[in-house]
């Protein structure tokens, strides 16, 4: 027996310190405390298997020594154990401070026991034919148990406190460390009172170290789990099914028992009623995903529905659980969304990018059919919402928009471009523009007591080109309809291949421009002014473009399509340079004469129009004097004020200004009651033959008198005649321009023809 219990012992003390070092490993927070505790068991059981092994009172006492401390250190490792596995940081702190004193006391006080005798004795007694050295114990060791049972006590209060404090799934937990603890203390007890030559409740020692170990390093509470599984299966607002190796439906939760219409515990038609409801199979235990509509009382409802196989540890398969999601609401946004991605808001049309590829995918689906595409513009809207408000102009706007839906034949494509804009694209056999111009010649938007007629223009391009980006397509409609700008009884218009020349040349020069001025293509002529006598006075530089394959081109080639794109203002700018270097020759060389150069409204927008002529003056050194600037009336439409200031500026630095095409416009007298002017050009054309050719003669003397009262030079240019030369002579008209003298020529030809022949006269 005696080595028997010798070997039981030392096994146990390798089995705990092997589950220390392990528990040392862990990752978990317990696992120091684990460790701890485990391995202070040591000590107890060493002691006790040096008591057993030992004859002699020696090494009996030795044994009595390590035990007794041992336990000391076994109540402090429970301790600390106890305050973190059952999760009350809070007490660590004072309570382990307290512990340890008074195990430290006890651990002196049995330290001392060689000097005092005081703790404990040991006696031999026979047992089994061999000495036993048994325990006699004294005061100290009185004292020592009362420590040790004092803190065990309050372990095993803390213990019971959480069993009744923590909901019953939670008692695997804490019960199985109590009753271990329960049976070691009730085991130790009896040893101690039964006086049982040999201490047998080691073993439970050894015991509890394993359940501890195990219980807080490796265990899971099964039921524990599972219930938690369950309670979180049946809160999930999706619908879950747990199915059997058959397909057969085990169990639901509440929202799935709702949505097959299951009592409580009823599981057997699930799989039926699923089956019908979705038209899915359930009997294999394949893993799939499949999305389904469903009819219901307030509509078509959408579900998401997953199967999943379950496995055990092998491999082998368990069963499936179905999960059915309602995506009704995720699948209506995502429609919201993707209809707002794709329409106007206003209109409920499609927007421009939606239409531009609905537009691409109709041409590139039936390359065989013949499309139109429309631009359609509402004209003057600006003007509805100034009179009527935007309230009704956005009305008006859904009201057009609703036109457009109801009127386009079966076939067409529409959305709103911007603003007060729509394109569309339609079949060309089921176009009717009859029927088209017969509705928007009566087009009225009404809003109760406010009405007002609306004026829609269509500007159509048939697809000849169906490669072309839809927005070309559409600009090429848009370009239509600058054929019936001021149209009130056409409505629509067609891009044709004039348009697409007139586009294509616009291109072409555009592209050619830079190299045009670089090169010297495009260049001032000269046509020469000159006074009552005949004699020149100055010249208008006009200009001209000798193109190196089209040769000489007219400037209503060019000069109109870059008074469009803006770039007029760089041909002005080359203009007034090279004007300004033929008047430095000129000064130079000692002639007196002037020449005018144009300002386009445009210019303003593209430069500083005053720093650019100024610059040019005086770079080139020539007199302001010598530079006129030749406006029409229509540079003050907008931003008049700053314009007249512009105008007065270099008016006061010695530049005059000359107001050209007068009295061709609506408001040329009043403009000229405020603007800084020192002549006026007349064109002869006003005095083309009418019926009312006598009072067109009597308007133009009197301006020409108004001009002289206010101290301002006349100029008749479109002189052809010498009867109109000596008629304008007659009303004492100052300056004259036109073919009578000369056509425009190249600036040597005019200094030769003109300018020598002036000196030679002079001389």
């Amino acid at each position: 027996m005696r080595h028997t219990f010798s070997l039981v012992f030392l096994l146990m003390a390798i089995a705990l310190a092997a589950c220390a070092c392990l528990a040392l490993r862990s990752r978990r927070v317990i696992g120091k405390y684990v460790a701890q505790t485990v391995a202070a068991l040591i000590p107890p059981v060493i002691g006790n298997m040096i008591i057993i092994a030992s004859g002699t009172k020696a090494q009996s006492t030795l044994g009595c020594y390590i035990y007794f401390i041992g336990m000391d250190l076994v109540m402090l490792a429970l301790t600390g154990f106890t305050l973190e596995y059952c999760q009350l940081p809070k007490l660590r702190a004072k309570y382990l401070t307290a512990v340890r004193a008074l195990l430290a006391v006890d651990a002196v006080q049995l330290l001392l026991n060689p000097l005092f005798g005081h703790a404990f004795d040991t006696e031999p007694i026979p047992v089994d034919g061999f000495a036993y050295y048994r325990l006699v114990p004294r005061l100290g060791q009185t004292f020592h148990r009362v420590v040790d049972y004092g803190i065990l006590a309050t372990v095993i209060v803390i213990f019971i406190y959480k069993l009744i404090h923590t909901p019953r799934i939670y008692a695997e937990r804490y019960g199985i460390i109590l009753a271990a603890i329960l049976a070691g203390l009730v085991w130790e007890t009896y040893y101690i009172f039964s006086r049982t030559p040999i201490d047998r409740s080691m073993v439970s020692f050894g015991v509890f170290g394993l359940l501890v170990f195990y219980f807080s390093i490796y265990y899971r509470p099964v039921r524990l789990l599972d219930s938690m599984l369950a309670n979180i299966a049946s809160e999930m607002p999706e619908a879950m099914f747990f199915l059997d190796v058959s397909g057969h439906c085990v169990w639901a939760n509440r929202p799935g028992q709702q949505l097959a219409e299951l009592g409580e515990g009823e599981f057997d038609d699930a799989t039926a009623r699923l089956r019908a409801m979705f038209d899915i199979s359930l009997e294999s235990l394949d893993e799939w995903s499949v999305q389904r509509q469903v009819a219901a009382e307030d509509g078509v409802r959408h579900y998401m529905l997953q199967k999943h196989a379950l496995s055990d540890d092998r491999g082998r398969l368990l069963g499936a659980f179905l999960s059915v999601r309602d995506d009704t609401q995720e699948h209506q946004a995502l429609q919201r969304e993707k209809y707002n991605a794709t329409h106007d808001r206003l209109t409920g049309l499609y927007n421009r990018e939606y239409l531009y590829e609905r537009i691409r995918q109709m041409i590139d689906a039936r390359r065989d059919a013949r499309w139109l595409v429309a631009f359609i513009d509402v004209k003057d809207f600006k003007l509805v919402n100034d009179i009527f408000g935007t309230a009704f102009g956005d009305y008006a706007i859904r009201a057009i928009g609703a036109w457009i839906a109801r009127t386009l034949p079966e076939g067409s494509v529409y959305g709103r471009l911007a603003g007060d804009t729509f394109g569309a694209c339609v079949p060309e056999d089921a176009f009717d523009e009859a029927a088209l111009e017969a509705s928007l010649s009566r087009f009225v938007v009404a809003d109760g007591a406010v009405a007002h007629s609306i004026l829609i223009h269509i500007g159509v391009y048939a697809v000849t080109e169906p490669e072309l980006e839809v927005s070309v397509m559409l600009d090429r409609a848009h370009l239509a309809l600058s054929t019936i700008e001021t149209e009130y009884q056409k409505h629509i218009a067609w891009y044709d291949d004039t348009m697409r020349r007139r586009i294509l040349w616009a291109q072409q020069i555009t592209a050619e421009l830079p190299d045009a001025l670089s090169e010297g293509q495009i260049r001032p002529y000269l046509q020469p002014i000159v006074d009552g006598g005949g004699r020149p006075v100055g010249a208008e530089a006009l200009v001209r473009w000798n193109h190196p394959e089209k040769g000489f081109l007219s400037p209503a080639a060019f000069i109109p399509v870059f008074e469009e794109n803006g770039m007029i203002a760089q041909v002005d700018r080359h203009m007034w340079r090279q004007a300004c270097a033929i008047l430095a020759e000129w000064q130079r060389l000692g002639r007196d004469q002037f020449i005018s150069v144009n300002i386009s409204p445009k210019d303003f927008y593209f430069m500083d129009v005053a720093a650019e002529i100024r610059g040019a003056a005086r770079d080139c050194g020539v007199s302001p004097a010598r530079l006129r600037l030749e406006i029409t009336e229509t540079v003050m439409m907008t931003d008049m004020e700053n314009r007249i200031k512009i105008l007065e500026s270099l008016r006061s630095e010695g530049f005059q200004i000359e107001m050209d095409d007068f009295g061709s416009g609506y408001s040329s007298l009043n403009l000229l009651k405020d603007m800084p002017v020192d002549v006026i050009k007349i064109d002869m054309r006003f005095l083309s033959r009418s019926e009312h050719e006598t009072k067109a003669r009597r308007i133009l003397n009197n301006v020409m008198r108004m001009s002289e009262d206010i101290g301002i030079v006349s100029l008749v240019e479109g002189v052809e005649t010498r009867e109109q030369y000596g008629m304008l002579s007659d009303m004492r008209c100052r300056l004259f321009q036109g073919y009578f003298f000369a056509r425009p020529m190249p600036p040597a030809e005019f200094e030769a023809r003109w300018l020598d022949d002036l000196r030679t006269e002079e001389e």
